[in-house]
Order: C-alpha cells, then sequence, then structure tokens
C-alpha cells in the first residue's frame, strides 16, 4: 500500500515536472478514486465508526486504514 502510495508521488511528480497534466490529473484520479472506496468499506465493514477509537477514525482520514 505505501509503495503503491510511494510510486504514484514520484510518477506524479514526473507527470508536473514534463507539463502532462492530462496523464497528471489521470494519474491523480486513478490513486485517489480507489483509495477512498477502500477507506469507505473498511470504516463500514470493520464498523470503526461505532466505536470510541479516535486513533482508527483518524488513519482512515488520512487514507492508512489498511496499515491498521
Amino acid at each position: 500500500f505505501c509503495g503503491e502510495g510511494a510510486a504514484a508521488t514520484v510518477l506524479c511528480l514526473s507527470y508536473s515536472h514534463s507539463d502532462d497534466r492530462f496523464w497528471l490529473a489521470l494519474t491523480i484520479f486513478f490513486v485517489v478514486c480507489p483509495s477512498v472506496l477502500v477507506q469507505l468499506t473498511l470504516t463500514f465493514v470493520h464498523r470503526d465508526l461505532s466505536r470510541d477509537r479516535p486513533l482508527v477514525l483518524l488513519m482512515h482520514l488520512l487514507q492508512l486504514g489498511p496499515i491498521i
């Protein structure tokens, strides 16, 4: 998960330096959209919102839910 995020960051920086905005936007979309869906799924499957676990909720808000 962290490796995928790092690779996407390097790729986005590469697109940013070459002023290729279409591929930059497409890369950001295909990284952020699945990540948000995974976080929502993990939040509701594990029912972390019903518990008083602020650290777990913070990790989901920071898109780091799979690391838990």
